[in-house]
């Protein structure tokens, strides 16, 4: 949605074809659409004549996931071969079920595939390589950056003060707790389940040591109350279990992660086997001056400088008790606590902003153009 509203801003037409709407009014989807909609970009369902007509005519269509390869074969049928020369595919996915020729098979041909880490594009070329025996297009890897409104919020001290604080009221926490937060849809690939066992056994440790630090606090944003999944239930059984109700609190998912990156001390970024593709929820704690406490795999390692902006801990459970001394180590050491948030922020204004992508995709943009119209003559 990010280069639709870049590219509307350069003056570009811009249609939006989605692959599926719920039946049911899902505000959400009401809520984005609408979004884009004020910014001029035309949304389209992914089927019927329309659709085709708009592909075919485009200068450039871009595959917004790794998934939407099925879409081409489903809407577009016969038409296939004419759109290849003018496909960037933007990929942001890096979990094992995405590799099936059904999804990928015509990424061979498209002008070009755009990635979000260095970590994901050599993934991706080796398991389509290895798995499916077909080859990568020319690929680009574009780190993404954080958009103007965010950094507006993150740069407002008395805006953040006021969220901090509202945030802080409603999960009855004080303003002197130290939090540490996980801000991912709850699922195992984003372990929660490994950071509530660190967050355990560091609370045991700073009781064992005798520390005296403020009341540390977990906080899991990205819970669906209603889904009441069966790792869910798992997570809050475990609470329940080591009778740390009191110190765990569940936050229903949400789109406006601002507020609660202004309340929290510390985002945990617990991603488990290849890690995140990226992990924009990374560099958007950066921006409020956040340190990240991340797993030492996919892009959060071309994110976080370890020592530095903030610790990074293995994948697995062998990460469970480095991370449990990790999230120790902040708690007892406010002044290294607080340089690695400013050291992280530095690190978003240097390259991690929202023209810094702009500048990246604009390369990208030119490169495919360029080829799709040297296939046309």
């Amino acid at each position: 949605m990010e280069l639709a509203f870049l590219l509307r801003g350069v003056g570009t037409k811009v249609n939006w074809i989605t692959i599926q709407k719920p039946s049911e009014e899902d505000e959400v989807i009401y809520s984005l659409e609408h979004k884009m909609w004020d910014r001029g970009v035309q949304v389209i369902s992914a089927k019927g004549q329309e659709t085709i007509n708009t592909a075919l005519k485009a200068d450039l269509i871009v595959l917004n996931t790794a998934v939407a390869g099925k879409w081409l074969d489903a809407v577009l049928k016969e038409d296939v071969p004419r759109v290849l020369p003018n496909v960037l595919w933007w990929i942001h996915e890096m979990r094992g079920h995405y590799f099936k020729l059904d999804y990928v098979k015509h990424l061979p041909l498209v002008a070009g595939a755009m990635i979000d880490s260095h970590v994901t594009a050599e993934y991706w070329k080796n398991r389509t390589r290895e798995r499916l025996r077909i080859k990568m297009p020319d690929t680009y890897v574009v780190h993404l950056g954080n958009s103007k409104e965010l950094m507006e919020v993150a740069e407002d001290n008395v805006a953040k003060r006021v969220l901090r604080e509202h945030v802080r009221e409603s999960l009855g926490v004080r303003n002197e707790d130290l939090l540490f937060a996980i801000i991912n849809s709850v699922s195992r690939g984003k372990g929660q389940d490994l950071f509530l066992h660190s967050f355990y056994e560091s609370l045991e440790l700073i009781k064992e040591k005798k520390l005296e630090v403020p009341s540390v606090h977990a906080v899991i944003i990205g819970s669906d109350m209603n889904a009441q999944t069966k790792f869910e239930s798992e997570l809050r059984n475990y609470v329940m279990q080591k009778k740390i109700q009191d110190r765990v609190h569940f936050v229903n998912k949400t789109l406006t992660v601002a507020p609660y990156l202004a309340a929290i001390d510390v985002l945990v970024q617990n991603s488990q086997a290849w890690g995140e593709c990226f992990g924009r929820i990374t560099i958007e704690a950066m921006a409020f001056q956040l340190p990240v406490l991340g797993t030492a795999a996919g892009g959060t390692t071309e994110i976080v400088v370890n020592g530095t902006t903030g610790l990074l801990h293995p994948v697995g459970k062998e990460g469970i008790t480095p991370l449990a001394k990790n999230i120790v180590k902040l708690a007892t050491h406010v002044e290294r606590r607080l340089t690695m948030g400013k050291r992280g922020y530095e690190r978003v204004k240097e390259i991690f902003q929202e023209h810094h992508m702009a500048e990246r995709i604009a390369v990208v943009l030119k490169e495919v153009l360029k080829k799709s119209k040297s296939h046309l003559y």
